[in-house]
């Protein structure tokens, strides 16, 4: 009886911590599919604005000599306009669905809606509320907590944005380092 009682004890053990594992990979799964289709949705809008449209940045205080401290900055990488996009860029996420790698039972969130209405592949994605709620969550987290650093790295052109920021910055795709590009 006693041998019986630490085995289920020991196989209880082993259950909880292969749980706590496959939860981990779900949690960093969705934070960093999240992530990636923030900055994906973030490109895309910036590239929606004309590239002539600029802002007036600066003091709008009248210097002694007369003249003011005002520039002006293309609009589609202002402060003003970046901020904007961040509190209603999660609302896309309601375009995404959830595909999950056969071999690795890994997640991956998808566009189900294309930007400019071509034909899709969905086979193996799921959509329905839960993750399109799930995701807009995450996504509305990540906004908030990492704003600075989505406007630093958007107000300026920078290459590799997704893993500058979702990788290296915030450690939110860190499993992600190993998987080649084009799978991300």
């Amino acid at each position: 009886m006693n041998g019986w009682v630490s085995h289920t004890l020991c196989l209880s053990v082993i259950l909880v911590s292969l749980l706590n594992n496959v939860l981990a990979w779900s949690s960093q799964d969705l934070h960093c599919g999240a992530c990636r289709a923030l900055v994906d949705e973030l490109e895309w809008e910036i590239s929606q604005v004309d590239p002539k449209k600029t802002i007036q940045m600066g003091s709008f205080r009248i210097n002694p000599d007369g003249s003011q401290s005002v520039v002006e900055v293309p609009y589609a990488r202002s402060e003003a306009h970046l901020t904007e996009l961040l509190e209603r860029v999660c609302e896309k996420m309601k375009e995404y669905g959830e595909k999950v790698d056969p071999s690795t039972h890994r997640k991956s969130y998808v566009r189900v809606i294309s930007h400019d209405g071509t034909k899709m592949d969905l086979s193996g994605t799921k959509m329905d509320g839960d993750v399109t709620s799930r995701l807009k969550f995450a996504c509305e987290s990540i906004a908030e907590e990492y704003e600075d650093e989505l406007i630093e790295f958007f107000s300026r052109e920078t290459d590799n944005i997704k893993d500058r920021l979702c990788s290296k910055r915030t450690d939110l795709c860190d499993h992600a380092l190993n998987i080649p590009h084009d799978e991300l």
